[in-house]
């Protein structure tokens, strides 16, 4: 007579295993911890979806081989889990942002460290259902691309 225990993970938790798989580039694993209407909002024009923002995710690993993203998980509310994030890397090998209509952009070589961004990460059951950046000027994706000394192509 066997027993199963099934461990379940509190909402912190959760987000902590997201974090890490994200830190070290396990897409794949990512992928199975979000839900089929995840939205990543923030950063960007219009939030996108989770095949969108897994293919920007890889492409910004492959373009930053020592990306890192520092997170820090503060707290949680109901449902939210807030955290910050500081990214920092060296661009390495073209950054591919045309999922987004933001073109190919060519390695610099050079380095950046983003502003201190604040995350609301929305757990649903066990999943994650939304990933929110709070605006700043200093952390979006068009601070990084100045720090590179670029401008991406706009479709």
């Amino acid at each position: 007579f066997e027993t199963v225990v099934k461990e379940v993970m509190n909402k912190r938790e959760i987000v902590q295993v997201l974090l890490d798989a994200v830190q070290k580039g396990e897409f794949k694993h990512v992928e199975d911890m979000l839900t089929d209407d995840f939205q990543f909002s923030g950063p960007l024009p219009a939030p996108i979806n989770a095949a969108i923002w897994l293919n920007m995710s890889n492409s910004m690993k492959a373009a930053f081989p020592d990306l890192h993203y520092h997170f820090k998980v503060i707290g949680t509310e109901g449902t939210i889990v807030r955290a910050t994030m500081q990214m920092s890397g060296t661009h390495h090998a073209p950054f591919d942002l045309s999922a987004v209509n933001m073109g190919l952009i060519p390695t610099t070589h050079k380095t950046f460290s983003a502003a201190i961004q604040k995350l609301r990460i929305t757990v649903t059951g066990e999943k994650i259902s939304l990933w929110a950046v709070e605006s700043t000027d200093r952390g979006d994706l068009a601070a990084v691309l100045g720090q590179l000394g670029v401008k991406p192509v706009t479709a």
